[in-house]
């Protein structure tokens, strides 16, 4: 999906409560952020969805609501966001059919790509104060620093969705994209931060 085209809309489980999120439901009220995560496995995808939630407040002062998919099962998310509340409707997509929809493709998890994850995941050690080693998996120590315990369940889809590649949408009152960030190899784990994302709203209100 790219800007100019008219959005797919979705309606999946949420990930933080027993409920379901529509996107139709949140266009019906004005212009919204849909950001495309990947499951609890993946650090930055966690450190991202706190960093959205706290930039949907300002978002929602200045008419743009904000709406996540994550592609984590129902109940193995329900279960990590009882434990760590998250303010932010967010959607359940294990199946990756919302990201296909939206243009999102996957890298394979060869030695490349695993050299640009561990580079991405000792610059995000880096930017929350944790101490990496030389020969540590970064990933691995961002994971227990925050806690993070994974399940057979999360390495699975780790291993399924290879490197599911993210992005976000700015969608207008009309459904129609106005503005998108597609992550690729050179954006990887890289989000729009606070001030980029405000500075959107004058696109769509």
């Amino acid at each position: 999906m790219r800007t100019g085209e008219k959005v797919v809309d979705f309606d999946l489980p949420a990930a933080n409560a027993e409920d379901r999120v529509s996107l139709a439901e949140h266009r019906a009220r004005g212009p919204v952020l849909v950001a495309l995560f990947r499951g609890l496995y993946c650090p930055f995808s966690r450190h991202q969805m706190a960093r959205l939630a706290a930039s949907a407040r300002g978002l929602a002062a200045a008419g743009v609501g904000t709406v996540g998919v994550i592609a984590s099962e129902p109940d193995r998310a329900r279960t990590y966001f009882r434990a760590r509340p998250l303010d932010l409707p967010l959607g359940c997509d294990p199946t990756l059919g919302t990201h296909k929809a939206y243009g999102l493709g996957h890298l394979v998890r060869d030695a490349e790509a695993q050299r640009m994850v561990e580079a991405a995941a000792r610059r995000l050690a880096r930017e929350l104060g944790v101490a990496v080693n030389e020969r540590d998996d970064a990933r691995q120590v961002v994971d227990r620093a925050d806690g993070f315990q994974p399940l057979e369940s999360d390495q699975a889809a780790r291993q399924e969705h290879q490197i599911q590649l993210a992005g976000q949408f700015l969608i207008d009152r009309d459904g129609i994209v106005r503005w998108c960030n597609r992550e690729d190899p050179a954006s990887y784990a890289v989000f729009p931060d606070e001030h980029t994302l405000l500075s959107l709203a004058a696109r769509v209100t």
